[in-house]
């Protein structure tokens, strides 16, 4: 063994493969509050939060009251010409069902009640037993659930939703805050700051053990040493010829590269862009008063907010409905396409415009959630009435599948392209090394 490779093993409890760009560090032991970047992409490796386990425990604790409050409580009331209304959470589950619109119940139910109570409760579960010094059971399944229900928990979105749906009906009708909308706009706060309290990797140590060793040559790519880091908790493992394997640590399945990544987000990418055609042209509600009905599509929406002076918000609809969703299927592709043209000056800017696409994805559900509100308020018979449109069906399939195009997405296959263009530039190099980019084609394929 050389000698690198010697000094690698003594280290090996601190090494990380980074699951964005794939290459191989030594993490030095963090001290509270610190945050252990990958030097090439900058993707955290490894933190060491501060109150690691009883902060997320508090914060969630605190947020399940407030939400069940909410869920018992009138949320907002409604009055037009006499006649008053008031909605409770609940109800938004089943107006827009009645009217033959179940997917918007499906979305609401799900986005905003089910996984963000379920986020909490094993929240609570986890930090338990680790605050006891007990691996909870099931606690290693139940780690690994807590990041693939993230982005799909929605229920501060929905607040900014019913905010913007205020708007949108105050010169209609008088509209006032109930007893439950303080306590659920908390409860949003509140699971926003559990997830940023959370440390995977203490969690993941109490309920799974600590990283295992595994001998690897820091500052090289994982792929030439048929590793690759695992998603969920981190540890490096070794991959078969075909790149896939199982954590040691966390039984994990491992792919060194995501199967077919660019052709099933190009796929995915597509299904969307032809989809956000009708969500554009069709009305995303209807608006019946006094007898006369009037179809509202996305683009109206915005046009009658700014004829009637609320730019901020329309402004908020316009780039999360309409500029939003055309942004990531263009981001989307050109990542696609750049896989097969590396640049060594432009890789940060790439990750960093992955990592916007990332982020900004789940905010176009915010008209979804004011077609539920609207909807759900706006129920006064003849006098004034809302309903849905086939047209928020079509914009809420686009957000969706937008959403797992960019999960699909692998970024690493981005710098495969790099170390394959280094290696075309060094033709004396060692033959035994294996081609990077020709392993993560095979990987992907």
């Amino acid at each position: 063994m050389s000698t690198k490779a010697h000094s690698s093993c003594e280290h090996a409890l601190h090494m990380h493969v980074c699951t964005e760009c794939d290459l191989v560090s030594r993490v030095p032991e963090l001290q509270r509050g610190e945050r252990a970047r990958c030097p090439r992409c900058g993707h955290t490796l490894a933190k060491h939060l501060h109150r690691r386990f009883s902060a997320p425990f508090a914060y969630a604790v605190a947020a399940v009251v407030l939400g069940l409050v909410s869920l018992y409580f009138p949320f907002i009331s409604f009055e037009s010409s006499g006649i008053s209304k008031a909605m409770t959470l609940p109800d938004a589950l089943l107006v827009p069902y009645r009217y033959g619109y179940g997917f918007l119940s499906y979305c609401y139910l799900i986005g905003v009640l089910v996984l963000p109570f379920a986020y909490l409760g094993i929240v609570i579960y986890l930090h338990l037993g680790a605050i006891s010094h007990t691996p909870a059971p099931g606690g290693r399944f139940l780690t690994k659930s807590l990041r693939h229900m993230q982005p799909w928990v929605m229920s501060d979105i929905f607040v900014v939703g019913v905010l913007v749906s205020l708007v949108k009906i105050m010169s209609l009708a008088t509209v006032g805050f109930e007893l439950a909308f303080i306590p659920f706009c908390l409860f949003a706060l509140l699971l926003i700051c559990t997830m940023q309290s959370i440390d995977y990797g203490a969690l993941f140590e109490r309920h799974c053990g600590p990283l295992q060793p595994v001998a690897l040559r820091a500052g090289e790519p994982g792929l030439a040493q048929r590793v690759t880091g695992c998603r969920s908790c981190g540890q490096p493992g070794v991959v078969n010829e075909r790149g896939r394997g199982n954590c040691q640590r966390c039984g994990d399945s491992l792919r060194a590269r995501t199967p077919r990544s660019i052709q099933v987000t190009l796929a995915l990418v597509v299904t969307a862009a032809l989809l956000y055609i009708p969500s554009m042209a069709l009305p995303v509600m209807t608006i019946t008063s006094v007898g006369s009905s009037e179809g509202q599509t996305i683009i109206s929406g915005v046009l009658l907010l700014l004829s009637s002076g609320d730019f901020p918000v329309a402004l908020v609809i316009f780039f999360a409905s309409i500029m939003v969703p055309v942004a990531k299927v263009i981001a989307l592709l050109w990542l696609c396409r750049k896989t097969q043209q590396p640049y060594p000056s432009r890789m940060r800017a790439r990750m960093k415009l992955y990592r916007i696409v990332e982020f900004i994805g789940r905010w176009s559900m915010i008209d979804v959630f004011v077609v539920t509100v609207l909807t759900t308020m706006v129920q006064l018979g003849q006098i004034m009435q809302i309903v849905p449109g086939k047209g928020i069906i079509a914009f809420a399939l686009v957000v969706i599948i937008t959403m797992i195009a960019e999960m699909q997405f692998d970024p690493r296959l981005l710098w495969d392209a790099l170390e394959h263009k280094a290696d075309d530039s060094a033709p004396d190099k060692d033959d035994a090394m294996v081609s990077q980019s020709a392993l993560g084609q095979d990987f992907s394929q």
